[in-house]
């Protein structure tokens, strides 16, 4: 059985899990009704429980510096700032320039002004000129771009840092790939497989997160 929207649970399990996860902030539940009313293609936003486990995730490392490719409107943003260490920045990039006020809008909301660096473009074009190490990075924007992104954000990213890639699962698709996206995102799944450089985990959380670990 297929469940729209980037879930591959049922609204069942789905709604049984919001239930069961702690309560959004304020802040965040504001900018989750926001997109949904406002913004084109809403189920692009992480969400209450995705954006919980990345938070999470993130207090758990108390990474000094976390690197994200695809901001939409801020949810993930705002949530894995979070877990930042006291002196800890995040740099998010988002391709989509008219994003821009509601991202900055949420940000000062949520006092994280100084904490988040917002970049515009091609995530391609801009990783290189990072020059940081990165204690945790977030892969969530073009999916045909999987892999450019995760060799970029390797060389990023320290020696026993971590990279979360969202939608791995893809609606479940990656079962039996037919689109040249869902394609891309299998062989992605398979190549990090394989890759000696790093040891993985594929959990099914959401629409499926490829957790990864640079040895």
């Amino acid at each position: 059985m297929k469940h729209p929207g980037h879930f591959i649970t049922s609204p069942e399990v789905k709604a049984y899990c919001e239930l069961h996860t702690s309560p959004e902030s304020q802040i965040l539940n504001e900018l989750n009704r926001e997109t949904h009313m406002n913004i084109l293609n809403p189920r692009m936003l992480t969400g209450h429980v995705m954006g919980s486990f990345l938070r999470m995730i993130s207090e758990m490392i108390k990474p000094r510096r976390i690197l994200e490719i695809g901001t939409y409107t801020g949810y993930s943003a705002i949530c894995l700032a979070s877990g930042l260490s006291d002196d800890g920045l995040l740099y998010t990039i988002e391709i989509n320039k008219e994003l821009e006020e509601i991202i900055n809008r949420y940000i000062e909301k949520s006092d994280l002004v100084k904490r988040i660096i917002l970049h515009f473009g091609d995530a391609c074009d801009i990783i290189p000129l990072l020059n940081e190490e990165f204690d945790l990075a977030f892969i969530d924007a073009n999916k045909e771009q999987y892999p450019e992104y995760y060799q970029l954000v390797l060389e990023k990213v320290r020696h026993g840092g971590y990279i979360l890639v969202d939608n791995a699962l893809w609606d479940g698709k990656v079962l039996n790939p037919e689109d040249n996206e869902t394609k891309t995102i299998a062989e992605f799944n398979q190549f990090v497989q394989k890759d000696g450089r790093v040891e993985n985990v594929l959990l099914p959380v959401r629409d499926g997160i490829m957790m990864i670990r640079k040895l």
